[in-house]
């Protein structure tokens, strides 16, 4: 059990954390009886290091969860390793299908002291870096050889199979291709539109030029390109496992 003075120190190291990072964070507390967010905030930890072992020994009771508009996230939990200060670790993103984690190096989660603002140097210079080179690469993973789009430009790929693929970057964009026929795979964010009916696929790319360009994004219609992953690390071996928690959890 987590006493209230456990539970406040928690919440209220990760609210002046998430005000320390760099970019926009937000803190939210999951308390003891959230069991459910807790084991599915577990799962989703990625870590095969420090934050995995303390896990195997000692279950998630409680934790505080940083967020980013983009969708990453960050764990904040405690040590029990009698020292003060918290573990922080990556979370790895549940939009993205099990395929994207591949051959990605964990962004394993590093040891925290007692003071909040030095610690946010050490997030933002250490974890933070490895972890959005670790979603960049999960991300493109995801994409499957398309070519990421810009803001203010969405790029479309034929697909082998006839159908058309992208990954706009603007919610607006992606308003103009759902209104066209297009339909988003919610686990990649990649919207496609069929290729069964040759007129209206032809229609549907004539009609969303002058939409988007409105709204100032171009369009560029490509094949597909060759699928190399940005260079990273080969993903860490995993580690003997402890407790009830397996490798196969914590591999991404």
């Amino acid at each position: 059990m987590h006493d209230h003075d456990t539970s406040e120190r928690l919440a209220s190291y990760a609210d002046v954390l998430a005000g320390e990072l760099p970019d926009t964070w937000t803190s939210s507390y999951l308390e003891p009886d959230a069991k459910d967010d807790l084991a599915e905030l577990a799962d989703r930890i990625w870590d095969l290091d420090l934050v995995a072992a303390c896990l195997a020994e000692h279950p998630l009771q409680q934790a505080a969860l940083l967020s980013r508009p983009d969708g990453a996230q960050l764990v904040l939990l405690d040590r029990h390793d009698q020292r003060s200060g918290f573990l922080i670790a990556a979370v790895a993103p549940h939009t993205l299908p099990d395929e994207a984690y591949r051959a990605v190096a964990e962004p394993n989660g590093i040891a925290l002291t007692d003071d909040p603002f030095l610690s946010a140097e050490q997030v933002a210079s250490d974890l933070l870096a490895r972890y959005d080179r670790a979603l960049a690469q999960a991300r493109h993973n995801a994409l499957g050889g398309i070519q990421p789009s810009q803001p203010d430009r969405v790029v479309l790929t034929w697909q082998p199979d006839g159908s058309i693929a992208t990954a706009p970057a603007d919610d607006r964009a992606g308003a103009v291709l759902m209104s066209h026929g297009f339909v988003q795979d919610p686990q990649s964010g990649i919207y496609r539109l069929s290729g069964d009916n040759t007129q209206a696929q032809a229609r549907a790319l004539r009609e969303i030029g002058p939409r988007l360009n409105a709204l100032g994004i171009s369009t560029a219609l490509q094949h597909p390109a060759s699928r190399t992953a940005p260079t990273a690390a080969p993903a860490s071996a995993p580690p003997v496992p402890a407790g009830h928690r397996t490798p196969t959890v914590r591999s991404r």
